[in-house]
């Protein structure tokens, strides 16, 4: 489509980083920006199409879900089981918040969150329970085959089913997932909810066999010193898929990515389970120092790292827009930086009426257009172009409602 003269579109350059998108297509020039458009009664808003997950699947879910609350209660107990659901709540909840916060630069849609978070809690928890009745059921029991069951089966099942939700996600998804960050945000996120449900099962079996001393022991060691364990392994299979995404891999393509991510997240997985397997309290406390923390600070990181990588990409993309006219160089200051937001949002409280729900609005859709540019750019979204037009036209109401008087 033609927006008259507006922005040149830039030319290829070499990375920057390690995390650029190649700039496949010059997407959409950016229409002339203007200010005095007149007040738009019902703002027009970006297509869903290609942001949510699919209605089906959540009916698969729910089928799993009474599957899954069926065997826990009969195999496990209603009042074990209702103690290790509370218990695992604890962890859950922190990883969760602390992705969330990862993620609250440029949130992810709200189905696709709820998504990842229950395919890890059902599916995918029991696609393995499946398989690990599958084994029991066609070989005999014995320590050898115990051992590998927690070293080697665990960590390539578990982590093929939660990688195959976060493929699944971007399917269903496509126009969502725009990179690193979203990758890990899924992909911690899908792990976040098969821990939740391993950990109920985990506190329920421990109250059972060993009373308030064993889940006590148990809860320090998975609640307390390792609540993102799961989540780190299934963020290294994100985030290589995010990888492929950003440099605007096809499906097909990313899957090569997607494997080199989901051998991480088992090898991952196998080095904690062996740690917890092959030593006793004392071994296990040394690896833990030695091994585990260091894991936990370089995801965390890689996090700071990534959420950096972001505001540079959105501050990147405003600034064109302010090149066409749509923001001031301050605006885009304000709009793009930690600094530049909680200032933003100090001004519109002082405003007349408290106007901070309109600068919230006016950030989350810069934000998001920021992202759609990128995406246009890449050539990978065919509705880049009218999504563009939508957030242009909410950003420029939402400055003219800040500014009236």
């Amino acid at each position: 489509m033609t927006y008259g003269t507006g922005l040149t579109p830039p030319s290829q350059q070499p990375f920057s980083t390690p995390f650029d998108q190649p700039e496949r297509a010059p997407g959409a020039a950016i229409p002339v920006g203007g200010h005095t458009q007149p007040h738009l009664p019902r703002l027009p808003v970006p297509t869903r199409r290609g942001r949510g997950a699919w209605i089906w699947l959540w009916a698969v879910l729910a089928v799993l879900l009474f599957g899954l609350a069926s065997y826990f209660t009969s195999a496990l107990g209603t009042a074990a089981s209702i103690v290790g659901l509370v218990l695992a709540l604890v962890p859950f909840a922190l990883v969760v918040s602390a992705m969330l916060w990862v993620d609250r630069w440029e949130p992810e849609p709200r189905s696709l969150v709820v998504f990842a978070l229950a395919w890890g809690a059902i599916a995918s928890v029991g696609f393995a329970l499946l398989f690990d009745l599958g084994v029991q059921m066609t070989l005999p029991r014995s320590p050898a085959l115990d051992l590998l069951g927690t070293v080697v089966q665990a960590p390539i099942v578990e982590e093929l089913a939660k990688g195959a939700g976060l493929l699944l996600i971007l399917v269903m998804g496509r126009r969502a997932f725009d990179g690193p960050v979203d990758g890990v945000v899924y992909g911690a996120l899908v792990g976040a909810g098969f821990a939740f449900t391993e950990n109920i099962q985990y506190f329920a079996v421990s109250v059972i066999e060993g009373g308030a001393a064993s889940l006590t022991w148990t809860f320090v060691l998975r609640g307390l010193l390792s609540p993102f364990a799961h989540a780190m392994f299934t963020a290294v299979t994100g985030y290589a898929l995010g990888r492929a995404v950003r440099r605007g891999a096809s499906f097909g393509a990313a899957l090569g990515p997607w494997l080199g991510g989901l051998l991480g997240a088992m090898a991952l997985h196998a080095l904690w389970n062996g740690s917890a397997t092959f030593t006793d309290l004392e071994g296990f406390l040394h690896l833990y120092v030695v091994l585990q923390v260091p894991l936990f600070v370089i995801f965390t990181l890689v996090l700071v790292r990534l959420r950096r990588e972001e505001e540079r990409l959105t501050k990147q993309r405003l600034g064109e827009y302010a090149a066409a006219g749509w923001f001031t160089p301050q605006e885009v200051e304000m709009l793009a930086t930690p600094a530049g937001r909680r200032a933003g949002m100090a001004w519109a409280r002082t405003l007349r009426g408290d106007r901070s729900d309109l600068m919230r609005a006016f950030i989350r859709d810069a934000t998001a257009l920021a992202a759609t540019r990128q995406r246009a750019v890449s050539g990978r979204d065919p509705h880049a172009a009218s999504d563009e037009r939508a957030l242009l036209a909410r950003a420029a109401h939402a400055r003219r409602e800040l500014l009236s008087y």
